[in-house]
């Protein structure tokens, strides 16, 4: 099945062909694969139309949570996608541990670095990542990087939304498809305060705790001695209810947090960017 069969609607049609079109015009490719949704499809649709010259590299380190490991090798495994690991190690840079509002650059600068060198070094005529075009309006300091590198953006060339990428995954029966959104494990944590390995494992585990309660759209923000947990609007209910609020207090205490806090507004992307004056990048 091509992606314009699997696509409904002209519009997301015609940005299906033009992703295959864009694709089809690199001998080979390297695409930067998390597992997510986003870099999920661009990797099934890269190794449909380029086969064996698309190899997909998943980064390994401290804030990539072993759920996400797990979904990158599934899908791989699943789809026959050309898959390696690599790691890397950017918990040793100042800039990335420091925790300023460019932590994101310092990540990607460390994992574009790594995998702009695989592709010299291996001959691959590029890297692309899974950035889309919503992401044009989010502060994303990591595209910066991406520029940097040379890295491509496929599916934000195509014009793709989130939206369809979503639709386009669902057709093609990759199970990434409604995945709620991901993001690295320092993300949970707020801008200025140091981004350890200690902080990253309590957050993997108090989220993996809350999944094994039953929750499914969560983060849980590393306040130092208080989690801030975020839970869907339609999961919050279920997390006030005596039995379960103790469940989650004492699970996420045993990890060494003193306090638990249900943020009210519920789970959004980006809450730790509210009240700091950030601009697209």
């Amino acid at each position: 099945m091509t992606l314009a069969e699997a696509a409904v609607g002209h519009e997301l049609r015609a940005r299906a062909d033009a992703l295959d079109a864009r694709l089809r015009s690199l001998p080979s490719l390297v695409v930067a694969y998390s597992g997510g949704v986003d870099s999920a499809f661009l990797a099934w649709s890269a190794t449909r139309v380029l086969g064996p010259n698309a190899l997909c590299v998943t980064a390994e380190s401290p804030s990539y949570p072993e759920r996400h490991r797990t979904m990158a090798l599934n899908v791989a495994r699943q789809f026959g996608l050309r898959h390696e690991f690599i790691t890397t190690d950017e918990l040793t840079r100042p800039g990335y541990r420091a925790n300023a509002p460019d932590r994101c650059y310092h990540c990607k600068h460390e994992l574009y670095s790594r995998l702009t060198a695989l592709a010299r070094d291996r001959g691959f005529a590029a890297v692309a990542d899974g950035s889309n075009a919503d992401d044009r309006t989010d502060y994303r300091p990591g595209r910066r990087a991406a520029r940097e590198f040379g890295v491509i953006s496929p599916l934000d060339e195509a014009g793709f939304s989130k939206d369809d990428i979503r639709a386009l995954s669902h057709a093609a029966g990759l199970p990434t498809w409604d995945e709620p959104a991901s993001a690295c494990l320092s993300s949970r944590i707020p801008y200025y305060s140091e981004v350890t390995d200690a902080k990253l494992r309590a957050i993997e585990q108090a989220e993996d705790a809350l999944r094994a309660l039953g929750f499914r759209v969560l983060r849980v923000r590393h306040h130092d001695q208080v989690a801030r947990v975020e839970l869907a609007p339609e999961e919050m209910r279920r997390a006030i209810e005596p039995a379960t609020a103790a469940a989650i207090t004492r699970a996420l205490t045993a990890l060494g947090f003193k306090f638990v806090a249900l943020d009210l507004k519920g789970y959004r992307l980006g809450s730790l960017n509210e009240g700091v004056p950030l601009r697209p990048v």
